[in-house]
């Protein structure tokens, strides 16, 4: 009886441990987070919070719908419902309370997103060329160029920019192969690659500021975007995601462009709305960025096509 107990107990565990190893540690870290944040409003109205049920969930989305939006209480849901399975827990999260009451949200708010500002054309070359304005040491302008102009041309997350590895690359007479080993809609490591011609302007081509950061730079293996320490001395710890988001707030702020509806999510979308923008189809943008759905990019098409393919267009006055 005892092994028999002991073999369920291994068993509960493993399987606990399969659930967590299912998800990213990022998206672990989000759960956990938006976790706190619905344990905090339960403490505080005499709730419990782990196991919960349909209707207290339903009184917190209530209680963030004052000053949140729409895809915040959702994900929130998301994150409740999540933690309760990790836990061994069960939670209706399609209970009529929390359904109707979400319906109802909507309707009262309306959920159209007003998502942050892509980097498009003109932003990204006066971020370049305030770079090369800067009155610093050619080793630190070129990281910061090849971060952003990658992370513009490739369609890149934070998250896989700053974890691409010196062994990712491969040059090729086109221009460039970059391996993406790991990604958020790639939680099983199956990889793609992205592929980033030269452009004919040297001075905002990304594959050839990236052969010079990494021909002044010296890497030769491990992490290609790197800290430096006070000055110019590079060091062989990686950049964070957050750091790309400073780096280009910094950047835009230099170039005299408010920058504050501009988010690390910026260079990704402003990749894809410039592309539809050069008349590129839905197949080939996803082929870059790596969306596994239409939704997001033909929401940057049809917002890329607002006035080319206005109605108004039509009516001469």
């Amino acid at each position: 009886m005892n092994e028999l107990t002991t073999d369920l107990k291994s068993l509960h565990e493993a399987t606990l441990n399969n659930l967590k190893s299912s998800k990213a540690n990022n998206t672990l870290r989000a759960y956990k987070s938006d976790f706190k944040d619905f344990g905090a409003f339960c403490a505080k109205h005499g709730f419990n919070s782990l196991p919960s049920e349909p209707k207290i969930v339903s009184l917190y989305l209530t209680h963030l719908s004052k000053n949140s939006k729409i895809s915040t209480l959702r994900r929130r849901l998301v994150s409740i419902s999540m933690v309760h399975k990790l836990k061994g827990h069960y939670l209706d999260t399609k209970h009529p309370i929390i359904v109707e009451n979400l319906m109802g949200i909507k309707r009262v708010k309306g959920s159209i997103q007003k998502g942050k500002k892509p980097i498009l054309i003109n932003h990204l070359k006066s971020i370049i060329n305030v770079i090369d304005e800067q009155k610093i040491e050619s080793i630190k302008k070129f990281r910061d160029k090849s971060i952003i102009l990658i992370g513009f041309g490739g369609g890149f997350r934070r998250t896989e920019l700053t974890s691409i590895d010196y062994e990712d690359l491969e040059f090729v007479p086109e221009g460039l192969k970059i391996i993406i080993k790991r990604s958020k809609t790639d939680q099983f490591g199956e990889g793609m690659i992205k592929g980033l011609p030269y452009f004919t302007n040297e001075k905002y081509c990304p594959v050839y500021n990236l052969k010079k950061w990494l021909e002044i730079s010296k890497i030769k293996s491990g992490s290609i975007f790197r800290r430096f320490l006070k000055g110019s001395s590079l060091t062989d710890k990686r950049l964070t995601d957050q750091s790309v988001v400073l780096l280009m707030k910094e950047y835009l702020n230099l170039a005299g462009i408010e920058n504050k509806n501009f988010a690390g999510h910026s260079l990704r979308s402003g990749f894809a709305t410039v592309a539809a923008e050069s008349g590129a189809d839905e197949r080939s943008i996803m082929a870059m960025t790596g969306h596994k759905t239409t939704q997001m990019v033909r929401r940057y098409i049809r917002e890329a096509n607002i006035f080319k393919n206005n109605a108004l267009n039509k009516i001469k006055i």
